[in-house]
């Protein structure tokens, strides 16, 4: 989870209040912007300000009610503390309800301040964690293969160099790494884009329907379709004995042998196989006669256990895709869900994450849901406690059909603590009400 951003924005006409305020901050850790009005802070605080604010209401020319409405239209991710009197408080409570983080009733708890405030920067520090990541994702959409890994970098550095070149590649990898993905990208980054890429599941193919099917001389699943264009073998390790076979003079004669004797059809094809991690020599399933002349190049998609500063951003990348596909808005990402993505292997790799993506984006993520027991045991009190609240809260509001109200009053807590609640876990209020 993140640590929070360590600045604060105070705000505070009284010079003697605002001097003991940002000594009480500083020593807690945090670097204070001092401002003895509104006007200056407006001056020095914009959408990216890497911290938080906190502002006493009343001051003179821009109260701090106003201040807090500026900069909720200027950004509304920005946590703002307010500072009232005893006579302010209904007006905190709504601007509460407006956004505003949380409000402090003169003379204030200085514990409960800094307390208000660290919470504050860690939602700081996540809102601006999820802003970059979707700025990556969206600077990467072309990219094909997203991440910032070295592995990732060099295959992304390698498929226009491979494009054109006239030879075969294996790609290695786990189940769910990409590799078909890869492959294509090398297929269109190329001259042979503007021909067929003819996908072939190997495990699946029958030995009956081998002649009659991908050595016909003509039909949807032949490989004589793929001439001038890429044939993909996936899943080279499952395939059949009888089917490896038939590759073997496929691959070494660039030409299709139809049975029964037939003249044999001249084929300009590339060949790219993929299977699952293997040794030095090659799956053992392979036979090597075919092995050593598809693995002209071998390229392996790693895992996402081994590249996890990835996933965060491929998590953005795809449920922006599932957004889209879905017609949904993607809500902010929570802490949990971070933690979620952090620490997870993620043995179903690029399949899974995107399996995730699609219920995060639908609002039916629960990132404690599916952990081993060593997860599970690895999960802190608080952790399981905020999984909680949050399904309690998205429970109530649901079954009220929106009506925030009656969601707080089934949930027997103070309005105050609920809007808490809700900034606390990053609950999308407006999603809900969709819903």
């Amino acid at each position: 989870m993140s640590e929070g951003v360590r600045r604060v924005a105070l705000v505070e006409d009284d010079d003697d209040l605002r001097a003991s305020t940002a000594q009480l901050l500083t020593l807690a850790g945090f670097t204070v912007d001092s401002f003895p009005a509104a006007e200056p802070a407006l001056a020095a605080i914009d959408e990216d300000y890497p911290g938080v604010v906190v502002t006493d209401v009343r001051m003179p020319h821009i109260s701090g009610i106003e201040l807090f409405r500026t900069l909720h239209v200027r950004d509304a991710e920005l946590p703002v503390v307010l500072v009232t009197g005893h006579g302010d408080v209904a007006m905190a409570v709504d601007a509460l309800k407006a956004g505003a983080w949380d409000f402090m009733a003169k003379p204030f708890d200085p514990e409960m301040l800094v307390a208000a405030v660290m919470r504050a920067s860690m939602a700081r520090a996540l809102a601006l964690d999820n802003r970059r990541l979707r700025m990556l994702a969206d600077s990467e959409e072309g990219a094909g293969l997203v991440g910032r890994s070295p592995a990732i970098r060099r295959l992304r550095e390698m498929i226009p160099m491979l494009a054109d070149a006239n030879i075969d590649l294996f790609i290695e990898g786990e189940s769910g790494t990409g590799k078909e993905l890869l492959a294509r990208l090398i297929h269109r980054a190329g001259k042979r884009s503007r021909h067929r890429f003819l996908p072939v599941a190997c495990g699946a193919v029958p030995d009956a329907v081998i002649e009659t099917g991908l050595f016909a001389s003509v039909g949807e699943g032949s490989i004589a379709g793929a001439s001038r264009g890429t044939l993909f073998l996936d899943d080279m390790d499952q395939a059949s004995r009888a089917l490896q076979s038939r590759l073997v003079p496929l691959i070494e004669q660039r030409a299709l042998q139809p049975s029964g004797g037939r003249a044999a059809i001249p084929l300009d094809l590339r060949v790219i196989a993929a299977a699952g991690d293997a040794g030095e020599e090659g799956p053992g399933s392979i036979l090597p006669a075919l092995f050593y002349r598809l693995a002209t190049l071998r390229l392996r998609m790693p895992p996402l256990r081994e590249r996890r500063e990835d996933v965060p951003l491929l998590f953005v990348h795809l449920a922006g895709i599932s957004a889209a596909r879905l017609r949904r808005e993607v809500s902010p990402i929570t802490a949990e869900v971070r933690d979620r993505l952090a620490t997870h292997d993620w043995p179903g790799n690029v399949r899974e994450l995107a399996n995730f993506a699609d219920r995060f984006v639908l609002g039916l993520d629960d990132p404690l849901a599916g952990r081993t027991e060593a997860e599970d045991a690895a999960a802190s009190l608080s952790d399981r406690v905020d999984a909680f609240e949050r399904d309690a809260i998205v429970g109530a509001v649901i079954a009220a059909r929106g009506d925030i109200g009656r969601a707080i009053e089934s949930l027997g807590v103070p309005r105050k603590t609920f809007y808490y609640k809700v900034n606390k876990h990053g609950i999308d209020l407006r999603l809900l009400r969709g819903r």
